[in-house]
């Protein structure tokens, strides 16, 4: 997924404004304009099109983060220079003050299930033994939870106006694992 897919994700999830956008980078000290998010917001196909940093991803976030949780005393955090899914899942997870509960529902809301061990694994250090990276798919995955969450599920594929992604995301009864098996259960017979 680009920078640009996950904006526009958000924008229609939570139903921000193009002011609201705009607020989310200012209470991250920085000074986004209309026109850019306008640019950032459209399609690839379209000349106008403009590819969304991930400086200043890691800027829209930080700044959702102080709107959503109130800024924080002192030294304001540093947008990261390279953002992976992991950095990006984390300060949604910040911003929207999700506990591994909170996560797990909303996995669950488009039939996606994962241990909390699992879950954590996405959070830890990189350099951790048992970190985990998250690829698009369990990222796509939360971030259509969310949607369901905030703005009830639709019959509409094309919700978000993202037609490729539309197809990626597929809600069936069958939860899948996180590492992209369903989870098998074995009974041992009695002798």
């Amino acid at each position: 997924m680009t920078n640009n897919d996950i904006l526009r994700r958000l924008r229609y999830t939570f139903d921000l404004s193009d002011s609201q956008m705009i607020a989310s980078f200012r209470a991250a000290d920085h000074q986004a304009t209309r026109a850019e998010i306008s640019d950032w917001l459209k399609k690839e196909e379209d000349p106008a099109y403009q590819k969304l940093k991930d400086v200043l991803m890691a800027t829209f976030l930080n700044g959702f983060i102080n709107q959503k949780r109130g800024k924080r005393e002192g030294e304001q955090a540093v947008p990261e220079k390279r953002l992976t899914n992991n950095i990006i899942f984390m300060k949604l997870k910040i911003a929207l003050n999700l506990k591994a509960e909170d996560v797990l529902a909303i996995m669950g809301l488009v039939g996606f299930s994962m241990s909390k061990h699992e879950l954590s694994a996405l959070f830890r250090k990189s350099s951790h033994k048992n970190y985990r990276e998250c690829n698009d798919q369990m990222l796509r995955h939360f971030l259509k939870g969310l949607q369901v969450k905030h703005r009830g599920e639709s019959d509409s594929a094309d919700d978000d106006g993202d037609d490729d992604d539309a197809k990626d995301v597929v809600i069936d009864k069958k939860p899948h694992s996180v590492w992209g098996q369903t989870k098998k259960h074995s009974k041992k017979k009695d002798k």
